[in-house]
């Protein structure tokens, strides 16, 4: 049997965090969620530095990153992943508030795999979330991995 990846959300928002980590136990994923604040720690987090480099678990089944993010953004975050050769195939997915055009661009030529606009209503916030937790986390069919990685 396949090993459960986690899901990395990176949210400094209190209520989208909370909002986000209901929906995810809603769809009943088995997948571990870790959590972190900005986009410094994510990188910590991915690059097994700092309070995660003893980390066992593997790479990240899905990142759901947020945009604005303190210390470093998120699409600082999503352009050091999808340039690092052992990250790049790491599915990214924006979680955002932001309907600037320019985000959106900017994402997609980063290379993010999904840009989702933060639904204003809670139903529907929470069913985004839920049926993005489900897509990633167990439908979704990952590349196979490559000697060495």
């Amino acid at each position: 049997m396949p090993e459960l990846k986690p899901i990395l959300l990176v949210e400094d928002n209190p209520k989208d965090l909370e909002l986000t980590l209901a929906a995810l136990d809603q769809s009943q994923l088995a997948n571990e969620v870790v959590v972190v604040r900005d986009g410094a720690e994510a990188l910590d987090f991915l690059y097994r530095r700092g309070p995660h480099e003893s980390r066992n678990t593997s790479d990240p089944a899905v990142v759901l990153l947020d945009l604005k993010l303190p210390k470093v953004d998120g699409l600082e975050v999503l352009e050091k992943v999808k340039s690092d050769p052992h990250l790049r195939q790491t599915p990214v997915v924006m979680l955002t508030s932001s309907r600037e055009e320019s985000d959106l661009v900017r994402s997609y030529e980063l290379g993010v795999n999904a840009f989702v606009v933060k639904p204003v209503g809670f139903r529907e916030f929470f069913d985004a979330i839920q049926d993005l937790g489900v897509f990633w986390a167990i439908l979704n069919e990952p590349p196979p991995r490559r000697n060495g990685e």
